[in-house]
Protein backbone atom coordinates (compact mmCIF):
# COMPACT_ATOMS: atom_id res chain seq x y z
CA UNK A 1 0.00 0.00 0.00
CA UNK A 2 1.57 3.68 -1.14
CA UNK A 3 -1.59 5.64 -0.83
CA UNK A 4 -3.94 5.61 1.89
CA UNK A 5 -7.06 4.80 -0.47
CA UNK A 6 -9.97 3.17 0.34
CA UNK A 7 -9.38 1.29 -3.04
CA UNK A 8 -5.78 0.20 -1.90
CA UNK A 9 -6.77 -0.51 1.52
CA UNK A 10 -8.96 -3.35 0.31
CA UNK A 11 -6.78 -4.88 -2.11
CA UNK A 12 -4.47 -5.27 1.10
CA UNK A 13 -7.45 -6.69 3.08
CA UNK A 14 -7.72 -9.14 -0.11
CA UNK A 15 -4.43 -10.73 1.39
CA UNK A 16 -5.29 -10.79 4.54
CA UNK A 17 -5.69 -14.68 5.17
CA UNK A 18 -2.39 -15.63 3.15
CA UNK A 19 -0.52 -13.51 5.61
CA UNK A 20 -2.50 -15.34 8.23
CA UNK A 21 -0.97 -18.57 6.65
CA UNK A 22 2.68 -17.55 6.44
CA UNK A 23 2.85 -15.75 9.94
CA UNK A 24 1.14 -18.85 11.96
CA UNK A 25 3.70 -21.49 10.38
CA UNK A 26 6.28 -19.88 13.25
CA UNK A 27 3.51 -21.45 15.74
CA UNK A 28 2.64 -18.24 17.26
CA UNK A 29 0.05 -17.66 20.10
CA UNK A 30 -1.30 -14.50 18.89
CA UNK A 31 -1.60 -12.89 15.53
CA UNK A 32 -1.91 -9.51 15.32
CA UNK A 33 -3.77 -7.67 12.23
CA UNK A 34 -2.06 -4.20 12.79
CA UNK A 35 -3.85 -2.12 10.27
CA UNK A 36 -7.15 -0.12 11.95
CA UNK A 37 -8.29 2.09 8.87
CA UNK A 38 -7.94 -1.46 6.49
CA UNK A 39 -10.87 -3.23 8.80
CA UNK A 40 -12.69 -0.09 8.68
CA UNK A 41 -12.81 0.22 5.53
CA UNK A 42 -15.04 -2.51 5.45
CA UNK A 43 -17.87 -1.22 6.74
CA UNK A 44 -19.52 -1.85 10.39
CA UNK A 45 -18.21 -4.25 12.73
CA UNK A 46 -16.06 -5.60 10.12
CA UNK A 47 -13.52 -6.47 13.32
CA UNK A 48 -15.06 -9.66 13.87
CA UNK A 49 -15.30 -10.60 10.38
CA UNK A 50 -11.21 -10.01 9.77
CA UNK A 51 -10.51 -11.71 13.22
CA UNK A 52 -12.44 -14.44 12.17
CA UNK A 53 -10.71 -14.69 8.33
CA UNK A 54 -7.26 -14.92 10.05
CA UNK A 55 -8.13 -17.13 12.57
CA UNK A 56 -9.99 -19.75 10.32
CA UNK A 57 -6.36 -19.39 8.16
CA UNK A 58 -4.29 -20.22 11.12
CA UNK A 59 -6.45 -23.32 12.22
CA UNK A 60 -6.66 -24.71 8.56
CA UNK A 61 -3.05 -24.20 8.65
CA UNK A 62 -2.79 -26.22 11.51
CA UNK A 63 -2.02 -23.45 14.22
CA UNK A 64 -4.63 -22.09 15.65
CA UNK A 65 -4.05 -18.67 17.64
CA UNK A 66 -5.47 -15.84 18.92
CA UNK A 67 -6.11 -13.07 16.75
CA UNK A 68 -6.47 -9.46 17.69
CA UNK A 69 -6.51 -6.24 15.01
CA UNK A 70 -6.35 -2.99 15.74
CA UNK A 71 -9.34 -2.26 14.60
CA UNK A 72 -11.04 -4.57 17.17
CA UNK A 73 -8.74 -3.68 19.82
CA UNK A 74 -9.54 0.01 19.88
CA UNK A 75 -13.21 -0.68 20.05
CA UNK A 76 -13.32 -2.87 22.42
CA UNK A 77 -10.58 -1.44 25.14
CA UNK A 78 -12.33 1.92 24.84
CA UNK A 79 -15.77 0.41 26.04
CA UNK A 80 -13.94 -2.24 28.40
CA UNK A 81 -12.88 1.36 29.97
CA UNK A 82 -16.15 2.87 30.03
CA UNK A 83 -15.01 5.71 27.47
CA UNK A 84 -18.11 6.52 25.78
CA UNK A 85 -17.15 9.92 24.54
CA UNK A 86 -13.74 10.29 22.91
CA UNK A 87 -11.90 12.84 20.51
CA UNK A 88 -9.50 11.11 18.24
CA UNK A 89 -6.66 12.18 15.64
CA UNK A 90 -5.95 10.63 12.64
CA UNK A 91 -3.08 10.98 9.67
CA UNK A 92 -5.49 10.22 7.49
CA UNK A 93 -7.62 11.92 4.77
CA UNK A 94 -11.13 13.91 5.75
CA UNK A 95 -13.29 10.85 3.94
CA UNK A 96 -11.17 8.18 5.29
CA UNK A 97 -11.30 10.06 8.90
CA UNK A 98 -15.16 10.82 8.33
CA UNK A 99 -15.60 6.60 8.13
CA UNK A 100 -13.45 5.99 11.24
CA UNK A 101 -15.49 8.14 13.31
CA UNK A 102 -18.71 6.57 11.67
CA UNK A 103 -17.10 2.99 12.48
CA UNK A 104 -16.42 4.06 16.52
CA UNK A 105 -19.80 5.44 16.56
CA UNK A 106 -21.33 2.29 15.35
CA UNK A 107 -19.68 0.62 18.53
CA UNK A 108 -21.38 3.19 20.89
CA UNK A 109 -18.50 5.32 21.15
CA UNK A 110 -19.47 9.09 20.70
CA UNK A 111 -16.78 10.85 18.67
CA UNK A 112 -16.95 14.48 19.95
CA UNK A 113 -14.52 15.80 18.13
CA UNK A 114 -11.73 14.20 15.37
CA UNK A 115 -8.30 16.01 13.74
CA UNK A 116 -7.51 14.74 10.57
CA UNK A 117 -3.91 15.40 9.26
CA UNK A 118 -4.87 14.69 5.90
CA UNK A 119 -1.47 12.85 5.09
CA UNK A 120 -2.16 10.52 2.02
CA UNK A 121 0.98 8.55 1.75
CA UNK A 122 1.76 5.51 3.70
CA UNK A 123 5.56 6.35 4.54
CA UNK A 124 4.97 9.31 5.33
CA UNK A 125 2.38 8.76 7.69
CA UNK A 126 5.26 6.39 9.71
CA UNK A 127 7.67 9.34 9.57
CA UNK A 128 5.32 12.04 11.64
CA UNK A 129 6.66 13.30 14.15
CA UNK A 130 5.23 12.31 17.60
CA UNK A 131 6.30 15.50 19.11
CA UNK A 132 3.78 17.64 17.76
CA UNK A 133 0.77 15.74 18.81
CA UNK A 134 0.63 17.50 22.39
CA UNK A 135 0.02 20.15 20.52
CA UNK A 136 -1.97 18.84 18.09
CA UNK A 137 -4.27 17.35 21.40
CA UNK A 138 -4.65 20.76 22.66
CA UNK A 139 -6.86 21.79 19.41
CA UNK A 140 -9.09 19.08 19.80
CA UNK A 141 -12.97 20.03 21.43
CA UNK A 142 -12.26 17.56 24.86
CA UNK A 143 -15.84 19.32 26.30
CA UNK A 144 -17.54 15.92 27.92
CA UNK A 145 -14.60 13.40 25.96
CA UNK A 146 -13.73 11.04 29.01
CA UNK A 147 -10.25 9.55 26.98
CA UNK A 148 -8.11 10.76 23.90
CA UNK A 149 -7.82 8.50 20.46
CA UNK A 150 -4.37 10.16 20.05
CA UNK A 151 -3.13 8.06 16.97
CA UNK A 152 -6.06 6.37 15.60
CA UNK A 153 -3.96 4.24 13.32
CA UNK A 154 -0.93 2.24 14.16
CA UNK A 155 1.66 3.28 11.17
CA UNK A 156 1.40 6.87 13.02
CA UNK A 157 4.15 7.62 15.54
CA UNK A 158 2.62 8.44 18.85
CA UNK A 159 4.13 6.61 21.94
CA UNK A 160 6.23 9.48 22.62
CA UNK A 161 3.52 11.65 23.38
CA UNK A 162 0.97 9.08 25.26
CA UNK A 163 2.36 10.40 28.39
CA UNK A 164 2.74 13.44 27.92
CA UNK A 165 -0.53 14.24 26.60
CA UNK A 166 -2.03 12.19 29.59
CA UNK A 167 -0.23 14.71 31.98
CA UNK A 168 -1.30 17.73 30.51
CA UNK A 169 -4.68 17.17 29.68
CA UNK A 170 -5.44 14.99 32.74
CA UNK A 171 -7.68 12.29 30.44
CA UNK A 172 -6.96 8.46 29.44
CA UNK A 173 -5.03 8.45 26.16
CA UNK A 174 -5.70 5.38 23.50
CA UNK A 175 -3.53 5.00 20.67
CA UNK A 176 -4.67 2.16 17.83
CA UNK A 177 -1.16 0.60 18.89
CA UNK A 178 -1.53 0.95 22.40
CA UNK A 179 -4.90 -0.67 22.06
CA UNK A 180 -3.69 -3.43 20.38
CA UNK A 181 -0.40 -4.12 22.75
CA UNK A 182 -2.67 -4.47 25.60
CA UNK A 183 -4.69 -7.30 24.05
CA UNK A 184 -1.82 -8.59 22.81
CA UNK A 185 -0.37 -8.74 26.37
CA UNK A 186 -3.51 -9.74 28.08
CA UNK A 187 -4.28 -12.61 25.57
CA UNK A 188 -0.84 -14.16 26.43
CA UNK A 189 -2.08 -13.91 30.23
CA UNK A 190 0.37 -10.76 31.20
CA UNK A 191 -1.00 -7.80 32.81
CA UNK A 192 0.92 -4.52 30.82
CA UNK A 193 3.29 -2.88 32.71
CA UNK A 194 4.89 -0.40 30.88
CA UNK A 195 5.59 2.75 32.67
CA UNK A 196 5.82 6.17 30.57
CA UNK A 197 3.26 4.92 28.01
CA UNK A 198 -0.56 5.39 29.48
CA UNK A 199 -2.77 4.46 32.31
CA UNK A 200 -3.70 1.66 29.94
CA UNK A 201 -0.37 0.14 29.93
CA UNK A 202 0.63 1.18 33.05
CA UNK A 203 1.89 -1.39 36.00
CA UNK A 204 -1.09 -2.05 38.22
Amino acid sequence: MKQVTREELLAMVDRAADCATAVSDAAVDVIAYACLVAVMAQGPGAHKESEQVIADAARENGHPAEVVSSAGALVRTLRAHGYSRVAIVTPYMAPLTRMVREYIEGEGIEVLDAIALEVPDNLEVGRLDPSGLPGIARGLKREGAEAIVLSACVQMPSLAAVQAVEDELGLPVVTAATATAYEVLTSLGHAPAISGAGRLLAPA
